[in-house]
């Protein structure tokens, strides 16, 4: 035993038991919940044409203000759009944007944007629910996230391969709500943990800060060197085989090709510095590698859109970090030729109030809208430079083309290949559709079709 784990109190016996059961864990994870629940059902029917491969989802949390960012108001004045009263025209004819997104203003081809969501929830947690599964809360079914969908049905039920999880979020939980919801556990995202700004990447279970890759060398050899179950076994023993199959991969995430994926260090400097050196832009570096190598739905939480006070104090530096990560983004993806095959979407779960609250204790803040918000989408088989529905003057209610949630999902699950439409496998055995025809009453207009 080394001198460090000899000060912490952690025996051989104990560290060579802790890994033989981990390791029979992970060899049995994934079994049961989810199997025995769903197995047996058809799965959805699979959509007529399939251009995207990959989802990287730009999630607002606490819900993103739209007249600051994709639906400028400026004639409605001051106390609709306060000191962010000059929009700028982006490389699109007709179509301006906030102007504080100036890059994004130049990527404007390569994405669309929607002006006329709509849900009319305000809650936080139900509004997410909402607009993350395409379904109204409080019904029998606790229905599973977009990202668990993609996670079974072009994951691990769909010939994905990858040791990476095929749902990943970058860094921490969407949080209120239960991603998977009936699919179960199988199909949750994992969740990172860590800042990837920082020196060292920390991923949970893939990345120990205070441990080298050298020691986790020798602490393999030291377990290989302890192993008498091992070699009392038959080299063919059932049990054996799985328990060895485990390990390897899991030391392949942590040692191995896969758990670089996450090492932002191999990147050159300069792209990392136009991505941002913050959290969330080394985050989009971070989504463009796991899409690269396969992964199919990768979330970026990007919290703190909650702006009940002080909105824009707020805005002046959480819109630059928008627009330098998402810009950057769009355009490494189109550079290394993987923004035809990914579709890339950007909202929160509601907008913010047209109206700013300039009286105290508010201060010039926005509250929750779930009237009329808008989406960013691009790539995947989504056309870029255009504008799909639109908000009234002062951009409090869809003035045409309202869009529900449903269409939104829908549209991007028929770009991947599954059909919105279909049979969703249930424990209930109920019949229902991989998004709802009309979800809460709210009474959308179709899908994206005039960008699909």
């Amino acid at each position: 035993m080394d001198k460090q784990e000899a000060m912490s109190g952690v025996t051989r016996r104990a560290a060579l038991k802790t890994a033989l059961f981990g390791a029979a864990g992970a060899a049995l994870a994934g079994r049961g919940v989810a199997g025995a629940q769903l197995g047996g059902r058809p799965k959805p029917a699979v959509a007529a044409t399939t251009k995207a491969k990959a989802v990287i989802q730009v999630w607002m949390w606490g819900g993103p203000t739209h007249l600051d960012t994709f639906d400028p108001k400026p004639e409605a004045g001051r106390d609709y759009c306060g000191p962010l009263s000059n929009p700028i025209e982006t490389n699109v004819a007709g179509i301006r944007i906030g102007q504080l997104l100036p890059r994004l203003a130049q990527q404007a081809d390569k994405y669309s944007l929607i002006r006329s969501v709509t849900h009319g929830n305000n809650g936080h947690e139900t509004a997410a629910y909402i607009l993350q599964t395409g379904h109204e809360p409080g019904g029998r079914l606790l229905f599973p996230s977009i990202g668990a969908l993609v996670s079974r049905f072009k994951g691990h039920d769909g010939g994905y391969v990858g040791l990476v999880p095929p749902y990943v979020v970058l860094t921490q939980p969407q949080g209120r709500f239960d991603e998977a919801g009936f699919l179960g556990p199988r199909y949750k995202p994992f969740a990172t943990g860590g800042d990837p700004n920082a020196n060292r990447f920390i991923v949970e279970g893939v990345v120990a800060g205070n441990i080298s890759d050298d020691r986790q060398r020798s602490r393999r050899e030291l377990l290989h060197s302890l192993d008498s179950l091992k070699t009392a076994l038959p080299p063919d023993h059932a049990q054996a085989v799985k328990l060895a199959s485990t390990e390897a991969k899991a030391y392949d995430m942590i040692l191995g090709d896969s758990g670089k994926l996450f090492d932002l260090s191999q990147e050159d400097d300069d792209l990392r510095q136009r991505y941002g050196r913050n959290t969330f832009g080394q985050s989009c570096l971070v989504a463009r590698r796991l899409v690269a190598a396969g992964v199919p739905y990768v979330t970026i939480n990007h919290g703190g859109w909650d702006t009940h006070k002080e909105h824009f104090e707020t805005m002046a530096w959480k819109l630059p970090q928008l627009d330098a990560g998402l810009a950057t983004l769009l355009e490494d993806l189109a550079a290394v030729g993987l923004l035809d095959s990914t579709i890339v979407w950007c909202a929160g779960e509601f907008g913010r109030t047209p109206r700013v609250a300039w009286e105290a204790p508010w201060n010039g803040g926005r509250h929750h809208y779930g009237q009329c918000f808008s989406a960013l989408v691009a790539g995947g088989g989504f056309k870029g430079g255009h504008v799909v529905g639109a908000s009234d003057a002062k951009g409090e209610e869809p003035a045409e083309r309202p869009i529900s949630p449903q269409d939104l999902l829908g549209s991007i699950c028929e770009l991947l290949g599954i059909d919105p439409d279909g049979p969703l496998p249930n424990p209930r055995g109920m019949d229902i559709t991989v998004m709802a025809s009309e979800a809460g009453g709210v009474k959308g207009s179709g899908r994206l079709t005039e960008i699909m």
